[in-house]
């Protein structure tokens, strides 16, 4: 038998049905509110199954044991530090539970709102890829705890408005986490490789052979990760570089341009102006602060 709730030590806020309609049609809310949250500590037999879907959207961490989540036609295990994450109003079956033998521990929390749809798309979840591996669990969690702590106090507007905000930040955290590469992974260490060459120059196909994959994979990862190539990747860290000495130094031009690897001072120029509009000396010039 699969258990909705009903575990020791659980915590669990819904928030009034009522109320929820009320605050869908007030400002910033209407955009996103927090229907549902809790936390389900070493839940045994923990399952939901709904055959339609959920009209909200439905987070989910694991920050210990196992479970698993059906979704998009598919089955996928879930482990310590993930993230699911099940869209909602999209009228697809989904399924989620405890592992029997290892039942995972979850904090989660149910969204509703116009923005919903908008902050899921860039956490690039899809019903084929529900999960998202967590780089620091622990810093979502605590989210979540504000947002339990919150609606545990009162489900008033103003209390709304503030969980509201919590979970924004919990989504594009969730988002930014996607984005981020795993470490040891192959993504991972060609932007550690970058970085420690900001000053320097390196080729795609020997980049490629120094984290063991092929160049068209490599680039397939970078442009995933940031919208971009390899190469748009390190003159980014190159101009970040830049900008970093041209505010703290007293160095020449060219002499910043010789410190990010680009020794031809007017191709420096030239790059510089383009990521930003300005030429060096006319950035080092403005005010800031």
């Amino acid at each position: 038998m699969e258990l909705a709730t009903g575990f020791q030590n659980q915590r669990l806020v819904v928030v009034p049905r009522p109320l929820v309609r009320d605050a869908l049609a007030r400002p910033v809310t209407r955009r996103l509110v927090v229907t549902d949250a809790g936390v389900f500590p070493v839940a045994k037999a923990h399952g939901r199954r709904r055959p339609e879907g959920a009209k909200e959207t439905i987070i989910i961490l694991c920050v210990a044991g196992t479970g698993w989540v059906e979704a998009g036609g598919s089955r996928f295990d879930v482990g310590k530090s993930t993230a699911v994450v099940l869209p909602g109003g999209t009228g697809e079956a989904h399924a989620y539970g405890a592992s029997p033998d290892d039942p995972w521990t979850i904090w989660w929390c149910h969204v509703l709102g116009s923005d919903a749809a908008e902050l899921v798309e860039e956490a690039g979840v899809h019903p084929d890829r529900p999960l998202i591996p967590l780089v620091a669990v622990d810093r979502l969690t605590a989210m979540l705890d504000e947002i339990i702590t919150a609606l545990e106090q009162d489900q008033s507007p103003a209390r709304l408005v503030a969980t509201a905000g919590m979970a924004w930040k919990l989504l594009t955290t969730l988002a930014v986490d996607r984005r981020l590469p795993e470490q040891g992974t192959p993504l991972q260490q060609a932007m550690k490789f970058l970085e420690e060459r900001v000053d320097g120059a390196i080729r795609l196909p020997d980049l490629a052979k120094v984290v063991g994959v092929s160049s068209s994979q490599l680039s397939k990862l970078f442009r995933e990760a940031t919208g971009g190539g390899v190469l748009a990747h390190h003159t980014a860290l190159k101009m970040a570089r830049a900008r970093l000495l041209l505010d703290t130094t007293d160095l020449s031009i060219a002499e910043v341009g010789r410190e990010t690897g680009l020794a031809d001072q007017f191709y420096f120029s030239r790059q510089f102006r383009r990521l930003h509009g300005v030429s060096p000396s006319a950035y080092r010039a403005e005010r800031k602060g």
